[in-house]
């Protein structure tokens, strides 16, 4: 009966959890954002700004807190995409004992630094998360360290759940609260605790399009494993959910929507503009889920936005940001079919000056075997306001005669 309690997430468990982690962790902002979703009352949970940069140390440093000293004497192992070998190490360090963790190859170098600096030795595993989830299976049962698991753990989800509680502490009138998924720890701990305490909230998850393992196994009844995983939110990037959080998330989450990388980049951007708050990928799907006009019936509702983590790579993020101004409308390339003559560039340019357009680059091609001898391609890449003044540029250049063939 007591390994049955050990492994049951219940509200003491979630209580206990808040109160021993008020030692380690900061409690969010809850921050208005009106301009998110007009008609909703949108607010974000700032989990980005939670020491080591994501809501991760909650679970990790509450699951530690509970070993014996004899696990403690042998150190702790995890599998992390990033963040969760963040709050591991710095959990471990904390607790004065070792911690190795293993994060895919493909893990951001921003990570894999962090987690040395909080004191892990690191072991780079070719592949995914999966991948390194079992060499860290193997390492445990080989050199007898206490494994951590990132999501499938009683400890770890109720960890996460302290989350909810100052969801509804700092938001007592939440209807709905729009939570990441990955392998479902997260999710599986808010929704648990929301449920207990206020079960008319509504709780959605939202996967990457291109890792929706969790999303696939509700719709088809049964836990199943993705043969591929692809999406610039690494830190749900994820083959399997885990048992028990594919049980929490049956009985308690209203839903599971989906989001593409480009509606993931584009939520970084506006999170980063609007709000100045810089999110993963992560950590912005349910900011894009808004944005997509994915969740149902949010007129006029309190819909709490959690930012699970804000640890993005820098390089990635300049990438995110270019694929955010495509995705809004605020970059564009436009071609433009010519007669090789002069003075055509310097009247194009005219034309989109008088528009309120900047060119930030031009090519000339004459090369094109589609096209007349003494003709030309003109490619003309602008930063523009939005869509709308895009198709007004064009419409502008068509009207004086020109050819814009895309």
């Amino acid at each position: 009966m007591e390994n049955e309690t050990k492994n049951t997430v219940t509200l003491d468990k979630v209580y206990k959890a808040s109160r021993v982690l008020k030692e380690v962790i900061r409690e969010t902002d809850m921050i208005y954002a009106p301009n998110l979703r007009p008609g909703a009352n949108i607010y974000l949970k700032t989990e980005n700004l939670q020491v080591t940069g994501s809501f991760k140390i909650r679970g990790s440093y509450f699951k530690i807190s509970q070993l014996s000293d004899e696990e403690k004497a042998h150190g702790v192992i995890a599998c992390s995409a990033g963040n969760h070998a963040q709050g591991v190490a710095l959990a471990a360090t904390r607790c004065k004992i070792k911690s190795l963790i293993c994060l895919p190859d493909g893990a951001p170098i921003s990570k894999v630094e962090a987690t040395k600096r909080y004191g892990a030795d690191v072991c780079l595993v070719k592949g995914v998360y999966d991948d390194a989830y079992n060499k860290a299976i193997e390492l445990r049962d080989e050199k007898g360290y206490c494994f951590i698991h990132p999501f499938d753990d009683s400890d770890v989800i109720a960890g996460q759940g302290t989350i909810g509680l100052e969801i509804l502490n700092q938001l007592p009138n939440a209807d709905v609260v729009v939570v990441p998924i990955g392998g479902g720890g997260l999710i599986a701990g808010v929704a648990y605790t929301i449920k207990q305490i206020n079960p008319g909230c509504k709780v959605y998850g939202i996967q990457a399009s291109g890792a929706a393992c969790m999303e696939q196994s509700i719709r088809n009844g049964k836990i199943e494993t993705l043969s591929n995983v692809q999406t610039i939110a690494d830190g749900i990037k994820v083959k399997t959910p885990g048992n028990l959080t594919y049980d929490l998330v049956s009985k308690y989450v209203d839903g599971i929507f989906t989001v593409s990388d480009d509606e993931i980049a584009l939520a970084i951007l506006t999170l980063l503009e609007q709000q100045k708050l810089i999110s993963e990928g992560a950590g912005a799907v349910p900011v894009a889920a808004i944005l997509a006009g994915k969740i149902p019936d949010i007129d006029g509702k309190n819909v709490c936005c959690l930012v699970s983590g804000g640890n993005i790579d820098v390089t990635i993020l300049s990438r995110v940001i270019e694929r955010g101004l495509k995705m809004s409308g605020r970059t564009t390339n436009i071609t433009i079919a010519l007669s090789d003559k002069p003075g055509q560039l310097s009247e194009v340019s005219s034309i989109i000056a008088s528009m309120g357009g900047n060119v930030t680059s031009v090519n000339y091609d004459s090369t094109d075997l589609d096209m007349n001898i003494t003709d030309c391609y003109l490619r003309i890449g602008m930063e523009t306001r939005d869509y709308a003044h895009i198709v007004a540029i064009k419409k502008a250049l068509i009207d004086k005669g020109f050819e814009v063939t895309d």
